[in-house]
């Protein structure tokens, strides 16, 4: 009697951790599902925000092209095409801050000219370093346009260090950052305008920025 009721009770806690274990995959599955689909729109919705509607009729999400950086770091490029040209790409890039790293996507037209800016994540002082982001004011809408050679490379510093570039009162550190990622964005899409503008090379191997 003793045994079939400890056998009885282990199958019942067979049982219950059976159905655990059922639940919490079947959980994990649809949370990753739900992040997944999630980081997706964030990214479209990055994405939209440098690069116009008007110069692709692809999906830059899904044509992208995998690159290296000067220092070996991974870089997606997502790139714009329209009529099987590529007319823009769009790509993160990092600045240091006053609180740490700054995370921005940056938008290139085919001409190597700004498309636009948007911070993607940093953690900078409230009212004073997070003027960076579009919700709090223009000055991240004043890059759209520029290049390398307009302004000149010397001027892509802040007023304070000889640049073109105003600076917060109060807080320099953070938009010499942005400047400083901007520019060498901008220097990564000069050191690899071939590939990023061939149409094979769309999902190629990994290589080398100069």
């Amino acid at each position: 009697m003793k045994q079939q009721s400890m056998l009885t009770h282990g199958v019942i806690l067979g049982t219950f951790c059976l159905g655990f274990a059922l639940l919490l995959a079947v959980t994990n599955r649809v949370t990753a599902q739900d992040i997944a689909a999630r980081a997706l729109e964030d990214r479209q919705n990055s994405l939209s925000q440098v690069i116009p509607d008007s110069i692709h009729d692809n999906n830059p999400v899904t044509d992208t092209v995998a690159m290296k950086d000067g220092q070996g770091n991974e870089i997606t490029v997502y790139r714009a095409t329209k009529e099987g040209k590529v007319t823009g790409v769009a790509y993160e890039i990092f600045g240091s801050g006053y609180a740490g790293k700054m995370k921005l996507m940056l938008g290139v037209d085919a001409e190597g000219k700004v498309l636009g800016v948007r911070v993607l994540a940093h953690k900078e002082t409230p009212g004073l370093g997070d003027k960076i982001e579009v919700k709090k004011g223009d000055w991240i809408l004043r890059f759209s346009g520029l290049s390398i050679g307009n302004p000149p490379v010397e001027k892509w510093k802040v007023k304070k260090d000889g640049g073109q570039f105003d600076q917060f009162a109060g807080a320099t550190i953070t938009p010499r950052g942005v400047v400083r990622a901007i520019r060498e964005g901008l220097e990564f899409f000069a050191a690899n305008k071939a590939q990023m503008m061939d149409m094979n090379a769309s999902n190629a191997p990994m290589k080398e920025g100069h």
